[in-house]
């Protein structure tokens, strides 16, 4: 089956499972989006991935078998509080969480760095697999989560959100806002009741009554119902959002361990220091919004005391440098080590891998990768001729 074969079907697997919940503009900018470039590509495509893995890195199939995020890239990290209110930096989206072979998300995870240029240069794959190995090594032998009140300084001032864009966030929050407030009820999206529901109930006892709206964000969830609840509470406002979340396509296709969402489990697994305000109820995963709770993308402003200039953003230069590097390969070791004492047997997997392994799946990953995006950016070109 080819990537438009396997769109199709996972299209048709969307619409089987959210029914008349799923929001078909969603639909359409998530193709727009797939189209534009080969890391949107695989952001957008989890399914794929889950499809095609195994037979890309057979060699990987028999490594010890842990609760993975599957869909990690380089743009899954992010910030929260934690329920002590320290800062916390980690991965910040499980919705495909699955067991799989562990390694699978050390090769996605270098894969999307190596697709992370608009013109990839293969010889990255050397260091960008070097230093996750080694940051995940590091990890295996110490896992925990990447507190940044006291440690980390450097993590600290990479991530935390300069003063003068705070504002920048809640404006930006206010124009979607008003722009899906200004859009026809016709054509809004519909507001499902177990979406407000779960909003509801994850608000702050006390706020005043909220706002909602339709939020677009992100890529592999693009179709899904998204939306935010703004309410007013001790003073100020107060964000959640809810989206629908769905069995991994990991399980869908792969299916020894039924249908449950893993999402919440890995979240809160014993060596991160979650984000309280990340729940799992009837299919809806919630969350809080604020400029500490979002995620890390590479347009993302750098703070102004970093060793860069005032208006610059994080970019490849940051989250491909060694010390980001190895620090995703320490929160992938505590993610993995979670939910089971897997070291050991990670360990010993590791240690009987040809040296370069890594190097070269990622490789064979990103070329694969590459190339069904150029067939499906041409079949979207064609349609739009056509």
């Amino acid at each position: 089956m080819d990537i438009l074969a396997s769109n199709a079907a996972y299209e048709a697997f969307l619409r089987h499972e959210l029914g008349h919940e799923l929001v078909e503009e969603g639909l359409a900018e998530k193709r727009r989006e797939m189209a534009g470039d080969a890391f949107g590509f695989l952001r957008a495509t989890y399914f794929r991935w889950a499809e095609t893995a195994l037979a890309l890195f057979p060699e990987l199939a028999d490594a010890p078998t842990v609760l993975a995020v599957g869909d990690i890239h380089l743009e899954n990290f992010g910030t929260w509080r934690d329920a002590e209110g320290r800062l916390v930096w980690g991965v910040n989206d499980y919705d495909e969480a699955a067991e799989m072979p562990y390694a699978l998300d050390l090769v996605r995870l270098a894969t999307s760095g190596l697709l992370a240029s608009p013109e990839p240069d293969w010889r990255e794959a050397e260091p960008i697999a070097a230093h996750l190995l080694a940051g995940y090594l590091k990890g295996v032998r110490k896992p925990g989560p990447t507190l940044l009140d006291r440690d980390h300084r450097w993590l600290r001032r990479t991530v935390i959100v300069p003063d003068e864009h705070r504002d920048a966030f809640w404006e930006k929050l206010k124009r979607k806002r008003r722009r899906f407030e200004k859009r026809d009820g016709a054509e809004r999206p519909v507001f499902f009741p177990r979406y407000e529901a779960a909003l509801r109930a994850a608000l702050p006892q006390g706020a005043t009554e909220p706002r909602f709206w339709y939020r677009s964000a992100g890529l592999g969830s693009l179709g899904r119902p998204r939306w935010v609840a703004q309410a007013k509470w001790r003073g100020d406002w107060v964000l959640r959002e809810a989206k629908a979340v769905l069995p991994s396509a990991w399980v869908r296709l792969h299916g020894r361990h039924g249908r449950a969402v893993r999402c919440l489990e890995i979240a809160t697994g014993r060596h991160r220091a979650p984000d309280p305000w990340y729940r799992v109820t009837d299919g809806v995963v919630v969350r809080r919004l604020s400029p500490n709770n979002r995620k890390i993308e590479t347009d993302r402003p750098i703070s102004p005391d970093w060793d860069h200039g005032p208006d610059e953003t994080l970019g490849r230069e940051v989250l491909l440098g060694e010390k980001m590097l190895k620090a995703m390969g320490r929160e992938m070791a505590a993610i993995h080590l979670g939910t089971g004492d897997h070291a050991a047997a990670i360990r010993a997997d590791l240690a009987r891998r040809p040296e370069g392994w890594l190097r070269e799946a990622a490789l064979r990953a990103a070329q694969a990768m590459t190339a069904e995006h150029r067939q499906f950016a041409g079949h979207m070109g064609a349609q739009a001729e056509s």
